[in-house]
């Protein structure tokens, strides 16, 4: 198969916007933009454009609260309840750092993908971590904790609060000193959606259209979503992650060890990651409006492919190519 020929097929076929890169053995066989960053200035994606990741953010967020554990300042075993104090008095003071990293802990969800999923306050309103906490409350447990899986944005968020507070720095800084610096990560950030450079591609809530999506997700990310990076930030992170530069081997061992199996088989989650359903591949994916994402890495160095789109589901058919 004509690789280039087939994903511009694809990407015409279906006004794909955004950038993919594929990596074979170490080597960059693949890498171009689609479309426009900025429908109205006219400024296109390139693959030096930074975008949205949505839930690609939860690696990251494990990887922060995994760098915690191994210096002792927190344990996987640490009680959510140990450092909410009386915080978010509904999450089940047995619910554990490790469970919320699973999707295991029960907690009730204030971004429940499977119902209808909107923010309680304006998107403005979210600029810090701790901006967050009251728009977690009030969701009751939905099972006892480590006794399920069920896919929660809240958790991640829990886990932004559990860490910031646990290491007295701010959960943006936090990610800063101690993912994007050790991996080498230069343009990975928590950008302001309402602040974009020429650089940043706004995401967009239609094929065509200037309608983005400023108005619908937190202005500022946190642990669940919001990150903006690069695809050559992505395939950097892959290759510190699975050299131990940012946690040890021992960690990276167990953050992709499965813990349970989701969609009838078709996933396995570890803590942070979603794993595939039967080979070493770990992925990384997330999917908000305006935004959708994939990378995928073999761990021994084969390959590694990234698709990052700034629509919502911009990404999936490109993805599929690569099977």
């Amino acid at each position: 198969m004509d690789l280039q020929a087939e994903v511009d097929r694809v990407a015409t076929e279906t006004s794909f916007s955004g950038v993919v890169r594929l990596d074979r053995d170490g080597a960059t066989v693949f890498e171009r933009g689609y479309r426009m960053a900025h429908r109205g200035l006219g400024v296109p994606n390139t693959v030096d454009t930074r975008f949205a990741i949505a839930s690609g953010t939860k690696g990251l967020t494990a990887l922060t609260v995994m760098t915690l554990v191994e210096d002792c300042t927190l344990d996987l075993g640490t009680t959510a309840r140990s450092v909410l104090g009386a915080d978010l008095p509904l999450i089940d003071d047995a619910v554990t750092v490790e469970q919320l990293l699973a999707h295991r802990s029960g907690i009730g969800d204030y971004y429940d993908e499977d119902t209808d999923p909107s923010l309680p306050v304006p998107a403005q309103a979210l600029v810090t971590t701790e901006d967050y906490v009251p728009i977690l409350d009030g969701y009751p447990m939905r099972f006892p904790p480590g006794t399920d899986f069920r896919y929660n944005n809240g958790a991640f968020v829990v886990l932004a609060v559990i860490a910031e507070r646990a290491a007295g720095i701010p959960f943006h800084d936090l990610v800063a000193q101690r993912v994007c610096v050790p991996a080498g990560l230069t343009d990975t950030e928590f950008l302001r959606s309402d602040e974009p450079d020429r650089r940043v591609a706004l995401g967009y809530l239609d094929t065509d259209g200037l309608r983005t999506n400023v108005f619908h997700l937190p202005v500022r990310g946190s642990g669940d979503g919001g990150i903006y990076t690069t695809v050559a930030d992505i395939h950097t992170l892959w290759r510190a992650f699975f050299a131990g530069k940012i946690v040890s081997s021992e960690r990276v061992a167990e953050m992709v060890r499965p813990r349970s199996v989701y969609d009838k088989g078709s996933r396995r989650y570890g803590l942070g990651f979603w794993l595939h359903e039967s080979s070493d591949m770990v992925l990384l994916t997330g999917s908000d409006p305006g935004v959708s994402f994939r990378s995928v890495c073999d761990p021994s160095g084969a390959f590694t492919y990234t698709v990052i789109g700034n629509t919502d589901a911009g990404a999936w058919p490109i993805a599929r190519l690569f099977g």
